[in-house]
């Protein structure tokens, strides 16, 4: 099921695209508590046409979420999904993968995880991964067990590009509806964020040395954003770069953006067919007598 979202922040790849045209933060100033009311409003109302949308029990929801480390994909997830039903929503969370994921292709240890009908699936970073974290790092790709792989790497990203594409689309097709989700953090506001998990106790167990090392790949790292969203922000799949420097804003633009598409999808309860109706009447009476 594809739906026709309104965003400023929504990838157009027809046209040129590159990191540096996208925001990282709200344009002039904001109210912090302003927008804290405005996320509770939005997250009802997601919370109910979640509700109807288990009940249909017809269509399904993917939130796909990339990042840098310390944008904040994880407070979003849980900003944005406070409140709705547990049981038809889940969050997966994707890091190395298995040697169990590696004796299969890239995409396998995703598509088992997709939400069934009625339910919300989130992707706490996804099958991207393997375009981007790969691709600044292609020697990793030695050990992914990949027969004739090529000497022009261009050609094989652009292989995996279209296989995400087609995937997507297959899903789209068979009622999932699919928004994709960068955080587009500043690196200047990525350092603050790490140091705040320096200076803070609580916060030590979010710190990883690994997260620093990747900063010098910060430039690689961006050519590669370009690349992914350029080949993959599609009408049916779109990504948005949402501005990730003030969270609360950030938190409340994707909460719209869900809010939106459920709205669109528009979910029903089931009717009640008139002999059911019939027999509900009988339980009633019994239940009265």
């Amino acid at each position: 099921m594809s739906l026709s979202i309104d965003s400023p922040y929504k990838v157009d790849a027809s046209e040129a695209f590159t990191v540096s045209s996208c925001p990282t933060g709200p344009d002039g100033g904001v109210d912090e508590e302003l927008l804290t009311r405005q996320l509770k409003k939005a997250r009802k109302l997601i919370a109910k046409l979640q509700h109807r949308m288990f009940a249909e029990n017809q269509r399904s929801l993917l939130l796909v979420f990339q990042a840098m480390d310390a944008a904040g994909k994880d407070s979003t997830i849980r900003a944005v999904t406070k409140g709705v039903n547990p049981a038809g929503c889940r969050v997966w969370s994707f890091k190395k993968p298995s040697s169990e994921e590696l004796d299969h292709d890239f995409l396998w240890r995703t598509t088992k995880s997709m939400p069934e009908r009625g339910c919300i699936g989130i992707f706490n970073r996804s099958y991207y991964e393997e375009t981007l974290v790969v691709r600044v790092h292609p020697t990793i790709l030695q050990n992914q067990q990949i027969s004739d792989l090529p000497d022009d790497l261009e050609t094989f990203w652009a292989d995996r590009f279209e296989s995400i594409n087609a995937l997507e689309k297959h899903m789209v097709r068979n009622g999932t509806v699919v928004l994709k989700f960068w955080l587009n953090v500043s690196k200047k506001e990525q350092r603050q964020r790490f140091l705040s998990r320096l200076d803070e106790p609580e916060k030590h167990w979010k710190f990883s040395v690994g997260d620093v090392r990747e900063r010098s790949y910060w430039d690689d790292y961006m050519q590669a954003y370009e690349a992914m969203m350029h080949a993959t922000s599609t009408s049916y799949a779109p990504w948005f770069a949402i501005p990730a420097d003030n969270k609360p804003y950030m938190r409340l633009t994707v909460a719209e953006i869900v809010l939106q598409a459920l709205q669109k999808m528009n979910p029903q309860f089931p009717k009640v067919l008139e002999s059911e109706k019939t027999r509900l009447d009988e339980m009633r009476q019994i239940l009265e007598s």
